[in-house]
């Protein structure tokens, strides 16, 4: 999500998902509505129908939607969503040229609502797969091995274990996996009790492992932002109202990897990652 042309009506990625973990259901709303869509543009989306009175459902562009057999709405407005712009670039000294991809606001989609025309089949959510999900992450589950009773689970490398008697496995199997791909178990292990210091990497986490959870109608959400509200109004020394912008990036990056691991080969690629 580097290299970002925002316009000043876009909301920042922070403001999004504080606003998502304040408004229970608004993850699952997002997720069920747009889920072929990354997590930061199923918010992104969900939050301009909500201002502007939208019905959430199916989102395509002009011509897609024309393709489809439907037409838009004379003077509906389109939603902005982000989306990757690759380019080349070369190299003046040794003149060999290199792909990079940035990220741009664009307004090119319109939802359901705001289209006349053929009937369109209603989406159906994709199903989650945990063995799936840790096999196209390239992450180990091995066994659990702590001493501690209050221990749920732990991540070393690219290895997870999870307590078989946890309260929340799936909440737990998230936060462990969110723990790798976040990059915190390249400097020491992590081991989650009842009582996880609060810091920021354990936020991050525990936010993957709320957008997870929502957005699949698993249990453990509610566990998950009690948590981190808890983080942010009585935080050490951050905003109250947001989530550090680097972090909400790479939490919203973490957790659609996770999601799009999860589901079948012919799900698993989002139209648009953030």
């Amino acid at each position: 999500m580097e290299n970002q042309k925002q316009s000043a009506d876009v909301p920042k990625w922070s403001a999004l998902l504080v606003e998502a973990i304040n408004k229970p259901g608004l993850i699952m709303e997002a997720y069920s509505a747009f889920h072929n869509y990354s997590i930061g543009n199923q918010l992104l989306a969900l939050v301009q129908c909500h201002l502007r009175g939208l019905q959430a459902g199916p989102i395509n562009t002009f011509p897609k939607w024309q393709a489809l057999g439907r037409v838009v709405k004379r003077g509906e407005r389109a939603l902005t969503l982000c989306m990757p712009i690759t380019r080349k670039q070369r190299e003046e000294e040794s003149e060999e040229e290199h792909t990079f991809t940035s990220f741009a606001y664009k307004p090119r989609w319109f939802v359901l609502s705001q289209t006349v025309g053929e009937e369109v089949e209603p989406a159906t959510v994709p199903e989650w797969d945990a063995e799936q999900a840790l096999a196209a992450l390239s992450i180990e589950r091995v066994a659990f091995d702590k001493t501690d009773g209050n221990c749920q689970g732990f991540a070393r490398k690219r290895q997870i274990a999870i307590n078989p008697v946890a309260q929340l496995p799936y909440k737990t199997l998230f936060h462990e996996l969110a723990h790798v791909i976040l990059g915190h178990t390249t400097e020491a292990d992590f081991a989650d009790t009842e009582t996880t210091p609060r810091n920021l990497r354990e936020v991050e986490a525990e936010a993957v492992a709320l957008l997870c959870c929502e957005s699949l109608s698993l249990e453990g959400a509610d566990y998950c932002r009690g948590y981190i509200q808890n983080w942010l109004y009585q935080g050490a020394g951050f905003d109250a109202d947001a989530i550090p912008e680097k972090s909400a990036q790479k939490i919203l990056r973490a957790a659609d990897q996770i999601l799009r691991a999860g589901r079948s080969t012919t799900e698993r690629s989002a139209q648009y990652a953030n």
